[in-house]
C-alpha cells in the first residue's frame, strides 16, 4: 500500500535523576556528597534510508518514544545515557509540526539526519552543590523532561522525470514500456490511483528514475480528484514529460489546463524543462490530428514528439530526449545533516492566569525546572524559589495579589504560596 502522508507522535527520553548521596565508608564517618549525575535521555532522529519509497510502515506504528537516561549513583557514578531512537524514512520526506503547520525539515539525501526531539539532560547530583559554607548539600536535580511533538510526514517522490497529463493519457503505458514497473493499465480514466516509480536503463551505466503521477483534472491544485496530493510528487522531478491523449476532443486545451494547474500549485513547476508526448499514434484518427497539434504546441514554445506507448513506437527516442534535457538541468545542492528542531519562542517567557481559585504559571523554562526539582529536599525547594525570583515570576504573582496559602499551579505540581 502506498502511503504518502501520515501523522505521528514523537517524544524524546527524560534525563536520568541526579543522585543525592553521601560517602559512607568504614574509616570515613563524614564523607562528602558523592551523588552522580543522571544520563541523557534518547533523542528522536529521522534518518533517510534510500531503499524506502513509502510511509506505509507508519500505518502500523504512530507513537515513537525514546528511552530515558539512567539515574546517577553513589561514588560520583554517572547514569548511562540512552541511545537515540532512529526512525527510518524514505528520501523526499518533509517533516512538519502538525500543531502549527511549520516545516521542521526536508529530508532528501541518503543517510541525512534530522533530530526532531532532543533528549532531556541528566540531572546533577549533589556533588555539584557543595560549597565552602555548605559542605553537605541535600540538593540535586531530577532529569530534564523529554520533548514531545505531533508530527506530520509528507512524502514527495524523488525522480529524475515526472509523467503528467489528464486521466487515460497513457502515462502508465509509457512507464511500463520503458521500465520494469507494472502499473495498473486499463482503458478508462483514473486507472492509476497512486504514484508509481520505475527505473529505465539507457545503457549499461546510465539509468533514469521516472514517476507516473495519477491523472490531473481541473481544480487539481485545490485538491479536486486528490490533485494536490499528486502534484507534490512532481515538485522534486527535474524534467517533465507531458503526455497528451490523442483521443481527447481537445489535446491542446488539456495541455494548457494541466500547465495552469501545475503553476497554480507551485510556480516553480512551470519553470521545469518540459517535453510533450502526443500519444496513441497507432490509431488512424489520432494520426490525422498530429500536424495541427504539433503546430499548436510548438507555437507555445514547447518541443513535442509523436509516440504510441501501447505499440512502443518512438518511446525510446522520447526517453533519450528527456535524458538530454536532464543533463542540462542543474542538480539541487545536497542539504547534509539538519540541526535539531528548536521552537522560535524564548523558553524563559511565562504567562500567569487565574486557575481553580489560585494561579497557573505556564512557561517552558519554569515548567521544566519544576519537573527537575526534588520537592522532598529543602535545599532543592529554596533553589526553585530563587529561580522564581530570577525569572520575574515572584514579582508578577505579587503584583497580581497572591497571598499566603494560595495555590500556584506549575506544570503537574500544586504549590502553596509562602512568605
Amino acid at each position: 500500500m502506498f502511503i504518502d502522508e501520515i501523522e505521528i507522535y514523537a517524544r524524546s527520553g527524560k534525563g536520568g535523576d541526579g543522585a543525592i548521596h553521601f560517602l559512607r565508608e568504614k574509616y570515613v564517618p563524614r564523607g562528602g556528597p558523592d551523588g552522580g549525575d543522571g544520563g541523557r535521555g534518547g533523542d528522536v532522529v529521522f534518518q533517510v534510508i534510500p531503499i524506502l519509497n513509502t510511509l506505509s510502515k507508519f500505518h502500523q506504528k504512530e507513537r515513537f518514544i525514546a528511552d530515558d537516561g539512567r539515574n546517577g549513583k553513589k561514588k560520583n557514578m554517572t547514569g548511562r545515557s540512552a541511545e537515540p531512537l532512529i526512525i527510518p524514512v524514505p528520501p523526499g520526506t518533509v517533516v512538519y509540526n502538525a500543531d502549527t503547520g511549520h516545516i521542521i525539515g526536508d529530508l532528501v539525501e541518503p543517510d541525512q539526519r534530522l533530530v526532531v526531539c532532543r533528549g532531556g539532560r541528566g540531572g546533577r547530583g549533589n556533588q555539584h552543590f557543595a560549597t565552602s559554607r555548605h559542605q553537605a548539600p541535600r540538593t540535586g536535580e531530577r532529569g530534564e523532561p523529554g520533548q514531545e511533538l505531533n508530527l506530520r510526514l509528507e512524502l514527495k517522490l524523488i525522480a529524475d522525470i515526472g509523467l503528467v497529463g489528464v486521466p487515460n493519457a497513457g502515462k502508465s503505458s509509457f512507464l511500463a514500456s520503458v521500465t520494469n514497473a507494472k502499473p495498473k493499465i486499463a482503458d478508462y480514466p483514473f486507472t492509476t490511483l497512486e504514484p508509481n516509480l520505475g527505473v529505465a536503463e539507457l545503457d549499461i551505466e546510465n539509468t533514469l528514475v521516472l514517476a507516473d503521477i495519477p491523472g490531473l483534472i481541473e481544480g487539481a491544485h485545490q485538491g479536486v480528484g486528490l490533485g494536490d496530493a499528486f502534484l507534490r510528487h512532481i515538485q522534486r522531478t527535474r524534467v517533465i514529460i507531458h503526455m497528451l491523449d490523442g483521443h481527447s476532443m481537445g489535446p491542446v486545451v488539456d495541455f494548457s489546463q494541466i500547465n495552469a494547474e501545475m503553476a497554480l500549485f507551485d510556480s516553480a513547476l512551470s519553470e521545469k524543462p518540459q517535453i510533450v508526448a502526443f500519444n496513441k499514434m497507432d490509431m488512424p484518427d489520432v494520426r490525422e490530428k498530429w500536424p495541427e497539434v504539433k503546430a499548436a504546441i510548438e507555437a507555445k514554445g514547447y518541443e513535442i514528439m509523436a509516440i504510441s506507448a501501447l505499440a512502443k513506437e518512438n518511446v525510446r527516442p522520447l526517453l533519450y530526449r528527456a535524458a538530454e534535457l536532464l543533463k542540462t538541468t542543474p542538480v539541487p545542492e545536497p542539504v547534509g545533516e539538519l540541526p535539531v528542531y528548536r521552537p522560535g519562542e524564548d523558553p524563559r517567557d511565562f504567562k500567569i492566569g487565574k486557575y481553580k481559585g489560585g494561579y497557573r504559571v505556564s512557561g517552558a523554562a519554569i515548567e521544566r525546572a519544576a519537573a527537575m526539582t526534588y520537592w522532598e529536599y529543602d535545599g532543592s525547594v529554596r533553589r526553585f524559589q530563587r529561580l522564581l525570583s530570577v525569572l520575574g515570576i515572584e514579582k508578577e504573582l505579587l503584583d497580581l495579589g497572591v497571598e499566603v496559602g494560595d495555590t500556584v499551579f506549575i506544570g503537574d505540581y500544586e504549590l502553596e504560596w509562602q512568605d
